[in-house]
């Protein structure tokens, strides 16, 4: 037992790195990204997205970069469910509009700060 509960908190602590390394900017722009649920046996994960995430025109798109990029880098993780406590708008994460999201980081060590093409800076 003390096995399955090591192996779920090295699961949990992958996937905080994981949303640290890859997403700075959430908590840059004033955000935050909590596991809420982690079931082992469905490979599944529910992240809570909350304080300006919670309204921001890009969260959809932040879902979006988090499910794909955490389903291929946790090969335990087959799916993730994000919230932001604006569940009504959390079908738009669905991704019919074949947009791809493109965030700092996508390459090693991250491109945080930069300004080239990341569009209009959060006011916070």
């Amino acid at each position: 037992m003390s096995t399955e509960t090591e192996d779920a908190n090295d699961l949990r602590e992958r996937i905080t790195n994981f949303l640290r390394r890859n997403f700075p900017q959430i908590q840059m722009h004033g955000g935050s990204a909590a596991i809420e649920e982690i079931d082992r046996e469905e490979g599944s994960v529910t992240i809570r997205l909350g304080g300006a995430c919670s309204g921001c025109g890009i969260s959809p798109m932040t879902i979006q970069a988090i499910k794909t990029r955490m389903t291929k880098e946790i090969p335990e993780i087959n799916e993730v469910t994000a919230r932001t406590g604006m569940e009504q708008q959390e079908g738009m994460s669905g991704g019919s509009g074949g947009m791809s999201p493109s965030f700092p980081g996508e390459s090693r060590g991250g491109d945080v700060g930069g300004d080239d093409d990341e569009g209009p800076e959060a006011p916070f």
